[in-house]
Parts: C-alpha cells; structure tokens; sequence
C-alpha cells in the first residue's frame, strides 16, 4: 500500500500541475531543448509511450526508475540526424550492483555545421562563422525497494552554447515504478525530468562597445544582461501491461501522459510486439491533442541477437513523422554483458 501511495502522490501532483496550468502556454520560454529530443529507438516506435515500460539503458532518459530491472550490464549508443541539419548523440552505460542497487553514466549532445555570422551591413557574410551545440553529462542510480517497486534518480549537468557565449546548469530527474501482477504484468509509473536551476548565456559576444565623450573618442564597453530561462520540465506518467505473454509471444500496451512547463499537455500511446524476445516490432502515435504539434505516427523494429550467453546485441530502428519538418530515422546499437 505504501508503494502504491507513492506512486498515486506522483500521478496526483502530475494531475494537480495539469489543472493549475491547463490554460497557460509558454512555448520557446525554456533552455536546453537537447533535454526534451526523445532518446532510442525502441521507445520511439511506440510512440514516446515509454514512462511504465522502462525496463533497460534507455531509462536514463525516460525513467531513472527502470534500470534497477537491468540484471548485468549494458551499453547503448544512438545517433540521430534530426531536421535541418541538427544532429543528436546519446550513449549510457549501466550496471547492476548487486544489493546495492544500479547505477549509470550517461551523455547527450547536440550539435550542428558551422555557418555563416551574417549581419544587416554584410548580409551575404562577413567571411566568419558560428556553431552551436549542448552537452547534457548525467549519472544515474536505481534499486528495488521491494521486489515490484523501484525508485530512480538522475544528477545532471547540462551546457548550452553559441559562438562566444555558453550556459550552464545542473537538474535532477526522480521516476518510480511499480508492477503490479495482473493482466501478465500491469505497470503504473511516474517520472519528473529536469528540475533543476535556470541558465542564462555569457561570454564575449554580450559586450557592446560604444562611443562616449564630448569628442566622441572615450570607448565604453558595456555588457548586456541577457534573462535567465527555465529548463523544460516534464512530468510523466504511465500505465502499461501485457495484453499476450506466453512462450514465444508478448504484445505490450502502453499509454504516457505528459506535461510540460513550455507547451500544452500530450498524450504518447504505442504497443511493442516480441518473439521470443529475439524479434521485435513497434508502433505508436506521439503528441496526440498536443497544440500546433508536428509530430504524429511511429513505429519501428528491433533484433536481440545472443552471441554467446552472456552476450547480447541490441540493434533498433524506428521511424518518426515530424510532418512539415520532414520524417526522422532513428538508430542505436546496444550490448548486454
């Protein structure tokens, strides 16, 4: 009962931030995006719709709650070339420690090509250029308080950059889970991401020159304040149960609900079929009643290959309609050992 009390304060805070914040949009008023770009394939393909179903390395993302179901080691490496040119990397690595719980690594970065520093006197370039990227360094820790309900924790530090200026900033992610053993497997879960403190750009491309004096001859240099930003906080929460589960088969249902400090709430659904836990495909629907999104149908396919027994490789792939900003091809490769 306890167990479930916690897991229900987390879906009642969730459910209390909805109502507080139903009517109010703050689109493009928060930092380091880099935080809110989904992670791995397998989770894409159903859609996002991963909160409850976190059982592996991609739980550093979605909920820090699900490594605790790692049982040796895994590594995991995604890259993603997004729309107009944005490129995103993320590689994790975790291990379980036994009685003492697990604990990961993990790193995110954005980056994109350099291009041209354009100005109203020089339109066309002024023969310089710029680039801009951001760098998330996280550690994960996650055990089992009991044999059905696990508790997660991210520490991160996240960095921002472009040109000559840069932010920084630190956030910590909280997620539980609990299984409940009905309909196979039935699992309610909760996650906050990205509490953490704001940011706020600096550096020399903040300094401004300026002419003073009588004569006009004296420089003064003066530095611009620019504001501090939030970063995105999301708060989740998801059920999800095995619809089929016998020898050869399992089909997965899953529905998140999610809401952001910067945009509308959304609703992520997908469902993940298995063979043998050898062969795997996906589909879902991503941002559903989420305002003026472009986001919409996955789906996806994965292959677990055991080389030996005590190694095995994850390949993942999942496709993602982003509508006017064109589709995103997702891949990742994994290692369980």
């Amino acid at each position: 009962m306890k167990k479930i009390f916690l897991v229900l304060i987390l879906g009642l805070t969730f459910s209390i931030s909805l109502i507080l914040n139903a009517q109010t949009l703050k689109t493009g008023t928060t930092a380091a995006q880099v935080l809110k770009f989904n992670v791995g394939p397998r989770a894409v393909g159903m859609g996002g719709a991963f909160t409850s179903v976190s059982n592996d390395i991609l739980s550093t993302y979605w909920n820090p709650a699900g490594t605790a179901s790692i049982v040796s080691n895994e590594a995991f490496f995604n890259h993603t070339d997004l729309y107009i040119d944005i490129k995103h990397d993320y590689a994790a690595f975790a291990s379980n420690l036994s009685d003492l719980g697990t604990v990961g690594l993990f790193v995110s970065v954005l980056s994109m090509d350099e291009m041209q520093v354009r100005t109203i006197e020089k339109p066309e370039g002024t023969g310089e250029f710029f680039d801009a990227g951001a760098l998330v360094v996280g550690v994960n820790y996650s055990r089992y308080l009991t044999e059905n309900f696990s508790i997660g924790f991210n520490f991160k530090y996240v960095n921002e950059s472009i040109w000559h200026m840069s932010a920084s900033g630190f956030a910590i992610d909280v997620g539980t889970l609990y299984k409940i053993p009905i309909l196979n497997e039935f699992r309610i879960a909760a996650s906050i991401s990205n509490f953490g403190t704001k940011m706020q750009l600096s550096g020399r491309d903040v300094t401004k020159t300026f002419a003073s004096g009588s004569t006009g001859r004296d420089i003064l240099n003066v530095n611009l304040e620019l504001d501090h930003f939030d970063l995105p906080l999301l708060f989740r929460f998801g059920v999800s149960a095995d619809l089929l589960k016998d020898e050869s088969s399992r089909l997965t249902a899953a529905i998140d609900a999610v809401h952001p400090n910067d945009h509308s709430e959304y609703i992520n659904s997908g469902l993940e079929y298995s063979w043998n836990e050898i062969v795997f495909i996906r589909g879902g629907y991503n941002s559903l009643f989420e305002t003026d999104s472009e986001k919409g149908l996955t789906v996806g396919f994965g292959l677990n290959y055991r080389l030996i027994d005590a190694i095995k490789f994850k390949i993942d792939y999942a496709y993602q309609d982003f509508g006017r900003l064109t589709s995103v091809h997702y891949f990742s490769f994994g290692i369980t050992f």
